[in-house]
């Protein structure tokens, strides 16, 4: 049996970083996987477990079928390796930290996907927003109103699950368990 895709989206300072790396050993220890993406910034400036590379490094992989999935967002290049497409064939599930914009295509890859939006109180949103420091107020204010915008428009797509963050990270693993065991 072929294993599952969890596609993980949200808003920047949702906690899908934190959500990641609180799920891994859970995961590993339920067969499945969780993906180290490649983005065009260094390691040091990510933020996250991902695989920092040049732009050039970014397009030669691409060009090598390094990547089952890329995509282009906030001026940077990302990239989820290919190797998931053997892990899934090997019925692991696998967990990536996707893309709102990719989502679409992401679905006509991987029709089976389960999309989980993780979504956060906006209070709470704007207090990790704050206190990360790499955005102007204007620019973290224009973020949550996008987010809010999203958010609204997410309720409506009946395939979109969506998962609440704004309490400790341990209740929303317990919570993305559940919902994967149900799906």
């Amino acid at each position: 049996m072929a294993g599952r895709l969890i596609y993980l989206i949200g808003p920047s300072g949702s906690g899908k970083d934190s959500l990641l790396e609180a799920a891994r050993d859970s995961l590993l220890q339920r067969g499945g996987r969780i993906v180290r993406r490649v983005i065009t910034r260094s390691a040091e400036a990510t933020g996250e477990a991902a695989h920092g590379v040049s732009v050039g490094q970014f397009a030669a992989m691409r060009e090598q079928g390094a990547f089952a999935m890329s995509w282009e967002a906030n001026g940077l290049s990302y990239g989820i390796p290919s190797e998931i497409d053997q892990w899934l064939a090997d019925g692991q599930d696998v967990l990536v930290n996707g893309s709102r914009g990719y989502l679409p295509e992401a679905r006509k890859r991987y029709p089976d996907l389960l999309a989980v939006l993780l979504t956060v109180d906006q209070a709470v949103l704007r207090e990790r927003l704050l206190e990360r420091r790499r955005e102007s107020l204007p620019e973290i204010e224009a973020r949550l109103a996008r987010n809010a915008a999203f958010t609204l428009d997410a309720g409506e797509d009946p395939s979109l699950v969506l998962l609440d963050n704004s309490g400790p990270i341990r209740q929303t693993v317990t919570q993305l368990f559940a919902l994967i065991d149900r799906a």
